[in-house]
């Protein structure tokens, strides 16, 4: 017994971040933010599966993920809330600063990340911007995929610095996310 609340405490936690989606599963009932987004957040889930399911080489699960969806009508919402369906998603950078601007989203994400060993940003560039002009997470903690723009502030932050091209993780970075992950894990 012991052994096993020395391992789950010793396990590393990681937060992933993405944002809303255009493609809802339903937008008239009632499901987690874990549930109700699809499109390009499935990219994402994936990549948190893939955490939460890989194990160490002892066999033991290799760290505690957690998920959470910056959205337009709620601001950040952990991936196992509540939520329904909402008419606009915002999807530019006049949209990420009212959103912000209402729910304070950087303030609150910020925040959260305080307890977690690794936290990976999968969201768009104007909205990491936000973060990174907001400097409110501390230095060596963050996996960003971002825009190269980003490239040499991410890395003076001691981050690590993937680029963004098309999708919000694609494959490459998926693996190199993986293999930061076992690095702090070991």
């Amino acid at each position: 017994m012991a052994k096993l609340m020395t391992e789950t405490v010793l396990r590393k936690r990681i937060l992933v971040i993405t944002n809303d989606s255009t493609v809802f599963k339903d937008k008239k009932r009632l499901l987690s933010a874990w549930e109700m987004f699809e499109g390009r957040t499935t990219e994402v889930k994936h990549l948190v599966a893939r955490l939460d399911t890989a194990k160490n080489e002892k066999g033991n699960k290799l760290c505690d993920v957690s998920y959470g969806v910056i959205t337009t009508k709620y601001g950040f919402v952990p991936g196992n809330y509540m939520v329904t369906g909402y008419d606009e998603v915002m999807d530019s950078k006049d949209g990420y600063e009212k959103c912000q601007e209402e729910k304070q989203y950087v303030e609150t994400v910020s925040y959260l990340t305080q307890p977690f060993d690794l936290v990976i940003f999968c969201i768009p560039k104007e909205m990491f911007r936000l973060f990174l002009d907001a400097d409110q997470i501390r230095d060596g903690c963050v996996v960003a995929v971002t825009s190269p723009e980003f490239k040499e502030r991410v890395e003076a932050k001691h981050w690590h610095f993937l680029e963004r091209s098309g999708a919000r993780v694609g494959d490459e970075n998926a693996d190199e996310i993986e293999r930061i992950v076992r690095q702090i894990c070991a």
